[in-house]
């Protein structure tokens, strides 16, 4: 098997000598190159020069934002058509990063070095499976995408980190606090839907789109969203009609909850397995595709893709 192993140096929670021992151990089994991005987005170039079917196997070492890179890169020649996975390379997903939602949604090992070897097995084995994305604003994502506050909070950490802060919960917790408080609007419901038809009578002042679950972590605690979205269904929606204290704080303790239940509540708007949603705005708002920010947005149209990818990992036929 041709592999190509894409790998974010700057990945958070890896060092120089755990990355040699799992470049070697993949190259035991694979015909292995391995290339170091150099700057964002670069993920995506050299994943879409992978996709003209030199590879079979496109892995990846860092975050989310790598992942998420690498996955459009793949694509990147399916333009609005629905793309087809049993062209193009496979993708595999080892945690490097933060967060690391998407190889955590495929229940993977979180420790990199475990999960290469997990990923082995697998590759010996050849076991895989094709999972479903979503779609934005001429971009795929993974597991979310957020319009409104979580996505303020987003741009807020990318601003602290470029400043040379290391990311942490703490800091998302402060940037949260300081957008809810002192920076987003509470007081007018800039967002409506123009599709599904269910919802063109709501307003909301965020909405999240799920893809799988959960939302993200606070360390090893799982935030669900939206508990029942699933990479085998549409997106699952999670909007709020109002932004006061107590019932921002009520939706949040049950997405915190460790009974898998989804949030709930007179301001709280949740809807599953939607193959569209298109959401637009009376104002720009700041917008997020897996856990990175991409910008402002007035209008946006969320779509299901099924069966995307294929992924290659027995986490992910859990």
């Amino acid at each position: 098997m041709r592999a190509l192993l894409i790998v974010n140096p700057h990945a958070t929670s890896t060092t120089r000598t755990r990355r040699d021992v799992i470049v070697r151990a993949l190259a035991s089994v694979v015909d292995l190159e391995v290339v170091q991005t150099r700057y964002r987005g670069d993920a995506t170039k050299v994943a879409a020069d992978a996709a003209d079917g030199k590879y079979d196997l496109v892995i990846t070492l860092g975050g989310d934002g790598t992942v998420n890179e690498a996955v459009n890169g793949l694509l990147a020649g399916a333009g609005s058509e629905p793309p087809d996975a049993s062209r193009l390379p496979a993708l595999a997903a080892l945690p490097g990063g933060n967060a690391n939602v998407f190889t955590r949604s495929l229940r993977l090992p979180p420790d990199p070095v475990d999960a290469a070897g997990q990923l082995i097995e697998d590759i010996v084995a050849g076991r895989e499976r094709c999972i479903g994305l979503g779609a934005a604003g001429g971009r795929y994502f993974t597991f979310n995408a957020g319009l409104g506050l979580d996505a303020e909070v987003v741009r807020a950490v990318e601003g602290r980190r470029s400043d040379g802060r290391s990311i942490s919960p703490a800091l998302f917790g402060r940037m949260a606090l300081r957008q809810y408080y002192q920076v987003t609007d509470r007081r007018s419901a800039a967002i409506s839907f123009a599709e599904p038809a269910s919802l063109i009578a709501e307003r909301a002042y965020l909405c999240i789109v799920s893809n799988s679950a959960p939302w993200t972590y606070i360390r090893d605690r799982p935030v669900n969203a939206s508990p029942r979205a699933s990479f085998d269904t549409g997106l699952d929606l999670l909007a709020l009609r109002r932004l006061k204290t107590l019932s921002t704080l009520r939706t949040l303790t049950q997405m915190l909850s460790t009974r898998g239940r989804q949030p709930h509540g007179h301001d709280v708007i949740a809807v599953h397995d939607l193959p569209a949603i298109t959401v637009e705005s009376d104002r720009p708002m700041a917008f997020q595709l897996d856990g990175e920010y991409v910008g402002e947005v007035e209008e946006v149209r969320f779509r299901s893709v099924p069966r995307a990818l294929r992924v290659v990992g027995l986490g992910a036929l859990s």
